[in-house]
């Protein structure tokens, strides 16, 4: 039997990043983590009250990325996971530690009450900012299985951004998908080519035509195009809801409070 959809019905479930400051140890690294959590904290509540439908929280301040985070990482994203949830505890909320830090991941979310994690890496090799990202389904799924967090669902980039694919030239985005599905993903992730880029409408049609997972929309919705993107499961969207619709700024309440009451008239 198939595991229960996270956002029920609900089309298009609008989940909002929590992009939290630079980590300890990392190169931009400047707050203490009392300050980092408690601004992860203020931007869950801003998104919380303009009705979004969950929450993930990310570390895409800690630039570069490494494919070998240390433990410091997992336990602060844990500790700053946890006050999120104490702050939204009726929202689905996930987790995603960069750069395919899925295990840590999983980890974390077990250990904070989340609901999901987003993964990199899940299914065929790419090259990445980072380097060489091996395929992981295998091992990560065995991971879940060991430390008890099967409830915890696993949502999995395809043919992700910021990647080249030439080593996969030859596997289109549906037959990644159909992989991804058999290897047991819980939902998909489609993004555009960088943060902030559209993704390609005829992607999420022929993904959703080749799948019958949840299928999310990664990078690149705005105000402006979501009306393609209506029949996805879930929008993932980071840039678009802070000021100026740059990633590394603070969230604008009122781009969040907008978007959310023009998707409802199109949910209608």
């Amino acid at each position: 039997m198939g595991r229960p959809r996270l956002f029920g019905r609900l089309r298009a479930a609008v989940l909002g990043v929590v992009h939290v400051a630079a980590l300890p140890g990392t190169p931009r690294s400047s707050l203490p983590l009392t300050q980092i959590i408690d601004q992860a904290c203020q931007e869950a509540e801003i998104y919380k009250d303009a009705g979004v439908d969950g929450l993930i929280v990310e570390n895409m301040h800690d630039r570069p990325y490494t494919v070998c985070p240390g433990p410091e990482v997992t336990a602060v994203m844990t500790a700053i996971s946890a006050a999120v949830r104490r702050s939204c505890p009726h929202l689905a909320l996930g987790v995603q530690v960069l750069s395919a830090a899925n295990q840590q991941a999983i980890a974390v979310a077990l250990a904070a009450g989340l609901d999901f994690i987003r993964a990199e890496g899940f299914v065929f090799s790419h090259v990445a900012d980072e380097g060489i990202i091996n395929a992981c389904a295998g091992n990560l799924l065995r991971y879940r299985k060991q430390v008890g967090a099967e409830n915890i669902q696993i949502f999995a980039d395809i043919k992700k951004k910021h990647s080249a694919h030439t080593l996969t030239a030859d596997v289109g985005v549906a037959e990644t998908a159909a992989a991804a599905e058999l290897f047991l993903a819980d939902g998909l992730v489609l993004t555009g080519k960088a943060t902030g880029l559209p993704t390609d409408p005829g992607e999420l049609k022929e993904v959703q035509h080749a799948v019958k997972i949840p299928v999310l929309i990664g990078s690149g919705v705005t105000m402006e195009n979501v009306k393609n993107y209506v029949d996805a499961n879930a929008l993932i969207i980071g840039s678009y809801f802070k000021k100026g619709g740059y990633w590394a700024n603070s969230v604008d309440p009122e781009r969040v409070k907008k978007f959310m009451d023009h998707i409802s008239k199109l949910r209608e």
